[in-house]
């Protein structure tokens, strides 16, 4: 009878070892699940040896000017219609010239008896009968009247507006009749035989494209071509004019300007646009730089620059050290380490460590643009 107390007694005892022993048996049989990691990736971009790089540009008068009176009046005549061609010297507008006829009328009458005062001063002053002070002041009368005639006259032909050069009226301020100031503009003048194409160039490619030897000008060192969207397949040469050496303030680009022919068989004009294809594969650094999200590089254990490569079978990671330049912005340039079709951990990597099994996160991969691409 004691004998069976004492088993009852421990029974709760067993059933909970066995319980124990059981769900630890159900553990054991179950496979650890394998922990991956999320991570945002980049591919490589594929190297270009070209040196062939794209701009938009937009076209310019070679020479242009707003033409305007150096006198105020009324305009008695507009001689000139809007696309007309003009040529040099040919009369563009006309002021009223009345009134500035009447000023000339008047300094020619005092002109003409000062001029007289000043003959019979000549002979007088010889023989004594006037002083040398009244001489000098005669002499200074007589220079005063063809000075004021003189401006008078010039006045007078600055009645007639005329074209400095052979170019197309790109258009007209005023209309006929109209009372206008000094240097207000009349019309707009444009020498269209000869065209100026303006492009923005980055100053990734003014670095790159800067000659070592200050004496070669970047004429020499360039090729350039335009071509326009409603053209396809035709493309015109330009040549080198000039570049700013100031960055703009806004864009921090730099200003460069290319000649071209005017085309005889199409139309191109002031305010068009185009495409500029400039090859500056002749003088290009053979070495090919990359630029990654600064976020992609870390330091190992020494500070050493490296990113982190994702096999694509495998989908583990690897360190690889890399050799990095300058940095601009929230990108950083890699000069060595990195080569195209990689595809590289750019958000976390300071969390992936070696053999780090990820995923890729579910959004579009882009090929980053290398620095000497960018536009």
């Amino acid at each position: 009878m004691s004998s069976e107390k004492s088993v009852t007694q421990y029974w709760p005892v067993i059933l909970l070892a066995v319980v124990l022993y059981g769900c630890s048996g159900e553990q054991q049989l179950q496979p650890v699940a394998e922990t991956t990691r999320p991570v945002k990736t980049l591919v490589i971009a594929e190297a270009s040896d070209s040196g062939v790089r794209n701009f938009p540009a937009r076209i310019d008068a070679a020479q242009q000017a707003e033409l305007a009176f150096r006198v105020p009046g009324k305009v008695d005549q507009l001689l000139v219609k809007e696309g007309e061609v003009v040529q040099v010297e040919q009369t563009v507008a006309r002021l009223d010239p009345k009134d500035f006829q009447i000023v000339v009328n008047d300094r020619q009458a005092i002109f003409d008896r000062d001029t007289k005062n000043y003959d019979r001063a000549k002979g007088l002053v010889k023989s004594g009968a006037i002083s040398r002070v009244d001489f000098d002041r005669i002499e200074a009368e007589f220079k005063s009247a063809r000075a004021a005639l003189d401006s008078a006259l010039q006045d007078l032909a600055y009645t007639d507006l005329k074209a400095p050069f052979t170019g197309v009226i790109a258009k007209r301020h005023i209309q006929q009749f109209e009372e206008v100031q000094a240097k207000q503009s009349i019309v707009t003048l444009q020498d269209v035989g000869t065209l100026e194409v303006k492009i923005d160039v980055p100053e990734s490619v003014i670095r790159i494209i800067r000659p070592e030897d200050d004496s070669v000008p970047a004429r020499d060192l360039t090729r350039a071509e335009a071509s326009f969207d409603d053209l396809p397949g035709q493309s015109f040469p330009l040549t080198f004019k000039e570049a700013a050496t100031k960055a703009d303030a806004n864009t921090q680009t730099f200003q460069v300007t290319l000649s071209m022919a005017q085309v005889a068989e199409r139309t191109i004009l002031p305010g068009m646009t185009a495409t500029v294809t400039v090859d500056l594969s002749r003088f290009m650094d053979s070495s090919v730089t990359f630029t990654v999200p600064v976020s992609a590089v870390v330091g190992d254990f020494k500070l050493d620059p490296r990113v982190w490569v994702v096999d694509s079978e495998s989908m583990t990671t690897r360190a690889q050290p890399v050799v990095v330049g300058r940095m601009t912005g929230d990108t950083i340039e890699v000069t060595e380490g990195l080569e195209p079709g990689m595809r590289i951990v750019t958000a976390g990597a300071s969390f992936v460590t070696p053999d780090m099994q990820v995923t890729l996160m579910p959004e579009r991969e882009q090929a980053e643009p290398r620095a000497s691409d960018t536009m």
